[in-house]
């Protein structure tokens, strides 16, 4: 029977050591302060927004919630975001999504200046990592490397498969993990497609899997002693579930993250510390 590789702990933690870098700051006369920008509303960002909030009140970081019209224009939430790029009270910025039809998220976020993009998604961020020289890390996919960190397990040469490429997970935590020497795999729906996504699956000595499809990966295909990191989160019925399924993978796997409880305290955790991090280069 696995082992629970919950992520509260961990994030109680990062917030604890990003408390006390901000009450540091601050007696240097630097405030750590973090924007989100929202436009129109939108339920799916809600919950996400309260927990950016709770976190960096609870960690002595400014929060402000940039709420615009739906209706914006391309041009206008680009001054918005050049105006947040000036504004040197200002350390983080995150856009949430999704965006509105008419507005081309990669675009904004592409405007974030490198120095505020504490989610670590514009172009020149992701670049930066490529050559294993991050200033920030994507915060979902820093929180798996946390994760794994705390299992002891060395990363040098191990089999990884990562299920699932976004540029906000899967594609940056390859490149975090080829940084580490892993040996990395990354599946995507044209593999499952072909039929083999359970092999590849198989063989993985840890496996991280972030779709979004609830039982996307059956437990019976989780190797012997593997790490599981179910980045996944879906509603189904009254029950929030993982993209693996948990019950048969519980069985077979050394450890394996519940859903929720895994990665997702993890995220906002990161994205606080990141802006702690930016206000501290200012």
């Amino acid at each position: 029977m696995a082992k629970l590789l919950e992520g509260k702990p961990i994030a109680e933690k990062i917030k604890e050591e990003v408390k006390l870098k901000a009450a540091e700051l601050k007696s240097r006369g630097i405030t750590p302060k973090l924007v989100a920008v929202q436009v129109g509303e939108n339920q799916a960002s809600a919950v996400y927004l309260r927990s950016q909030q709770k976190v960096c009140v609870n960690t002595g970081v400014d929060y402000q919630l940039l709420t615009l019209p739906e209706s914006i224009s391309q041009a206008d939430l680009a001054a918005e975001i050049n105006r947040l790029n000036s504004d040197s009270s200002v350390s983080g910025i995150i856009v949430q999504m999704p965006m509105p039809a008419q507005i081309d998220g990669r675009a904004i976020q592409a405007l974030i200046a490198p120095a505020k993009d504490v989610e670590g998604i514009n172009p020149t961020s992701l670049g930066l990592l490529v050559l294993a020289k991050p200033l920030f890390t994507p915060c979902t996919a820093a929180g798996v490397m946390e994760l794994l960190k705390t299992t002891g397990e060395k990363l040098y040469g191990k089999e990884v498969v990562v299920v699932g490429h976004s540029e906000i997970v899967g594609k940056p935590l390859a490149l975090l993990l080829l940084a580490e020497f892993a040996t990395v795999t990354v599946c995507h729906i044209a593999t499952g497609q072909r039929g083999n996504l359970p092999e590849h699956v198989k063989r993985a000595e840890i496996l991280v899997v972030a779709v979004g499809k609830a039982g996307l990966v059956k437990g019976e295909w989780v190797k012997e002693g593997a790490i599981v990191i179910d980045v996944g989160i879906n509603r189904v019925g009254d029950k929030l579930v993982g993209d693996v399924e948990f019950d048969e993978a519980e069985k077979r796997a050394a450890w394996i993250t519940p859903v929720p409880g895994g990665v997702g305290p993890l995220t906002v955790a990161m994205l606080v510390r990141n802006t702690v991090v930016a206000a501290e280069k200012t």
